[in-house]
């Protein structure tokens, strides 16, 4: 039967053989290891010694570890290993670096043993299902959070997704020690709050092999890790799955970070609708009765039709904000709130709703059970003549003000002439606004995680005007140079008139649209809302 103490066992032998390596050599990259990153002295002593020591002693269990893959042993059981999680700590002498060992079946859900130790302080910590977590022989707990006080480990590396910096912002103080066996421990101890992994580069994001033990230890100290959409982990033995996660001694401490949800009161729900769908009131009436027991207000306008009291959205303090109707009332409902968003499809498509007309209880039973995740979107600012105009989330374009006469107009990037067309218009596009009118003109659509503008031609006079792709971070300046009028349209929600031999310049906006989800991904959307619904 493989034990802790077989554990600590290996755990000797990795620190007897890493001590004989030459400091000059301990970094030396010396193959490429299954994980296909590459393997440094140090990793590569370190795991011979865990494979010496189990064909020395006849320890019955396979092998899974990020430098020589999966070995099978005849085992029924496999040691999940990461042979030095910290590498980079370890070849830098910052005393954060460890030999991290776990025993079990199938998946992270299977896991019995874990076992982590420090491999410079000598600190030990230790789990087996159902028996509770231990550091240096005492028993260790999460600890419950202070909201006003939190300690965080985020990763803020090459590699972070920009909403990692605003999960910082939101803890008092916030760490990354490269390691995530030990910072996801530090949560396990109680040291710590949380431990948030959130790449955008899903090769850098965690492996079985990084966690597994570690996992097992915060789930006996009493706290549990997700899945950035707040599913709790669970990993298969492999090397090829990765994932972003939240280690947390509390799933509010997960709310909070995740989901913006206030830890001391309860959200506090707006309801727009656009009254010129058919059934408006109808639907409004079944969110309302689902809303029963919950703070909501309703939007005036749809208030005057049902005879209650009600508020402008732009008047409204609401942290979700319910809206009935198309994809048009979304984006009509992100220029006047910065509220999250969550829409009801009471139109044709529906592509940014998240909620069908046929099933608003469920729906909202399912938002008041917080079963969702929060996705941001970048939207663009626009100024012309030196007034900041409103916000789009999908779109702006500039087109001919009378039907059927082309324009002239002259695209600059950061300042640079990068094309001139002669065109109906043009449109600036976010990757939300990619799978709309863009789209509609040939355009590629963009994966929302894509950070990135897409300048569109409308109707262009030459087929070698085409679309193309600059950074976000760009400013994108749009000329009309003939002295003839045009049109500037924001989200198709809003018109300005724009004089000819005038520019509009386009840029990121500071604001953020941010839309609640169940877990549906941006592939699947599409083939069930554009591709195959055609």
């Amino acid at each position: 039967m493989i034990t802790i103490e077989t554990l600590s066992a290996i755990s000797d032998a990795v620190q007897q053989e890493i001590r004989k390596i030459p400091d000059a050599n301990i970094g030396e990259e010396i193959c490429i290891g299954a994980d296909g990153t590459p393997t440094s002295r140090l990793d590569k002593v370190a795991e011979n010694a865990v494979l010496m020591y189990l064909e020395r002693n006849a320890v019955p269990l396979n092998v899974l570890s990020e430098e020589i893959g999966f070995v099978d042993r005849g085992g029924e059981e496999t040691l999940v290993l990461d042979p030095i999680d910290g590498s980079s700590n370890a070849v830098a002498e910052i005393p954060y670096y460890t030999v991290s060992l776990g025993v079990g079946k199938d998946s992270l859900a299977g896991m019995r043993l874990g076992y982590i130790r420090n491999l410079v302080t000598g600190d030990t910590y230790w789990a087996e299902k159902g028996k509770g977590a231990f550091k240096n022989g005492r028993q260790i707990h999460v600890r419950k959070p202070d909201f006003k006080d939190l300690f965080v480990m985020n990763y803020m590396g090459r590699y972070a997704h920009p909403e990692a910096y605003n999960i910082s912002k939101k803890a008092s103080s916030s760490r990354w020690l490269g390691c995530s066996s030990l910072e996801t421990v530090i949560v396990a101890e109680g040291q710590a709050d949380a431990f948030c992994m959130y790449s955008e580069n899903y090769v850098h994001c965690e492996r079985i092999v990084d966690i597994a033990a570690a996992v097992l230890i915060l789930r006996e100290a009493g706290g549990e890790i997700y899945d950035l959409e707040g599913n709790v982990l669970d990993m298969r033995f492999d090397l090829e799955h990765r994932s972003n996660v939240m280690a947390v001694g509390y799933k509010e401490v997960f709310d909070y970070l995740m989901r913006g949800k206030d830890p001391v009161r309860d959200h506090k729900y707006g309801i727009y609708a656009n009254t010129s769908i058919p059934n408006a009131v109808d639907y409004t009436q079944q969110v309302i009765d689902a809303l029963k027991g919950h703070d909501y207000v309703l939007d005036s306008q749809i208030a005057d039709i049902m005879g209650l009291p009600g508020t402008p959205i732009k008047e409204m303090d609401a942290d979700i904000v319910i809206v009935v109707g198309g994809d048009g009332t979304l984006l009509r409902v992100l220029q006047q709130t910065d509220a999250m968003v969550i829409g009801i499809n009471g139109g044709s498509v529906g592509f940014l709703a998240e909620i069908d007309r046929d099933n608003i209880k469920a729906g909202i039973e399912r938002l008041l059970r917080e079963d969702y995740t929060i996705e941001t979107r970048f939207k663009l600012a626009s100024w012309y003549n030196g007034e900041y105009l409103n916000d789009s989330v999908n779109e702006a374009l500039i087109h001919t003000s009378s039907v059927a006469k082309i324009r002239h107009y002259k695209i600059y990037v950061d300042d640079v002439l990068a094309c001139e067309m002669r065109s109906d218009g043009v449109i600036i596009s976010t990757p939300t606004g990619s799978t709309c009118y863009a789209m509609s003109l040939g355009a590629p659509y963009m994966d929302p995680h894509v950070n990135a503008l897409m300048v569109v031609p409308m109707a262009a006079y030459k087929s070698t005007s085409r679309s193309f792709v600059v950074p976000a971070t760009s400013k994108i300046t749009v000329e009309s140079v003939l002295d003839k009028e045009c049109v500037i349209v924001l989200d198709g929600q809003e018109e300005i008139p724009m004089e000819g031999g005038s520019k509009v310049d386009f840029m990121i906006s500071k604001k953020k649209a941010r839309f609640i989800r169940f877990n549906m991904d941006f592939f699947s959307r599409v083939r069930e809302k554009l591709v195959n619904a055609l």
